[in-house]
């Protein structure tokens, strides 16, 4: 099968030409490897850390905690929530700096709720 693209109008659907749409995709991958392009596998590593342990967890985690359990130096760690925080992407931090909302999943209450197969249970950012 090949890759189509339709758009809903009214009660019809309409199969929109490739020349239309293409352009615009290559446009936007090229734009998102440029946003994240600061990124680095150590932010990789805690991010998906964090993303990780907050649904085991069920609680914000702190630059130390993941310093600790990643065997990294605090500062490259700090520095490095610091990052994601600013990218507005990836992180977010409660008052005291620890992470409590890392994409997709926050212990921070809201309406979309997840369970997990291990039976963990978080909400979705």
């Amino acid at each position: 099968m090949g890759t189509k693209l339709m758009s809903g109008l009214w009660r019809y659907m309409l199969s929109i030409p490739p020349f239309l749409w293409e352009k615009q995709l290559l446009k936007e991958s090229a734009k998102k490897r440029a946003e994240l392009a600061f990124m680095t596998e150590e932010h990789r590593l805690v991010h998906h850390y964090i993303v990780r342990e907050l649904p085991r967890v069920g609680e914000p985690i702190s630059p130390e905690f993941v310093a600790e359990k990643l065997s990294m130096p605090h500062d490259r760690v700090q520095s490095i929530f610091d990052d994601l925080e600013e990218h507005m992407t990836f992180i977010c931090r409660n008052d005291e700096g620890s992470a409590v909302w890392a994409y997709p999943v926050t212990v921070e209450k809201t309406p979309h709720h997840l369970t997990f197969s291990t039976g963990e249970k978080i909400y979705a950012a």
